[in-house]
């Protein structure tokens, strides 16, 4: 058996992000598709380009440790989407849609900060300096989507549905 140790550890969970962007990608355009915000609309399709470069850093990251980019099930971010698939079919052509779809794209956001986060501190603690300016790109544009998001509900999104 092998070692269970922090590199272990930290490709476990660099598999359980890759699988999480993989499905965060599938469900952008159906969250954009189901908005009624034309702002909401372009945030997640700005999110979608982003995501489908994260993919490929972490892809890159894969390669450093000469290990196949494989994803792994991630039970949380399945339960986070399916949760963003509740809201479009109990609150479609509803004034609460457009909160409830951003509300479910802040879980996935503070999800994957929360995973950049660890994997950032754990690569730094492994000596593997590309992997921690990759994941620190991916942690930054994580954050700023976020923020984003944020603005975008206390601005526009939430008084619309009040």
């Amino acid at each position: 058996m092998p070692e269970k140790d922090l590199s272990a550890l930290f490709l476990d969970t660099l598999k359980d992000i890759y699988y999480a962007e993989k499905q965060i990608y599938k469900a952008l355009p159906r969250m954009a598709k189901a908005a009624e915000s034309d702002a909401l609309r372009a945030a997640f399709e700005k999110h979608h380009d982003e995501t489908e470069a994260q993919i490929e850093r972490l892809e890159q990251i894969f390669e450093l440790m000469g290990k196949p980019a494989r994803g792994k099930k991630c039970d949380a971010i399945e339960g986070i989407i399916d949760e963003g698939k509740e809201i479009m079919e109990e609150y479609a052509d509803t004034p609460a849609l457009d909160p409830g779809l951003l509300a479910a794209a802040q879980a996935v956001e503070h999800y994957e900060i929360s995973r950049y986060g660890t994997l950032k501190a754990w690569a730094a603690k492994l000596s593997m300096k590309d992997a921690v300016k990759l994941i620190d790109q991916t942690l930054a544009e994580e954050k700023k989507t976020d923020e984003a998001l944020s603005k975008l509900a206390l601005t526009a999104i939430n008084a619309e549905a009040a």
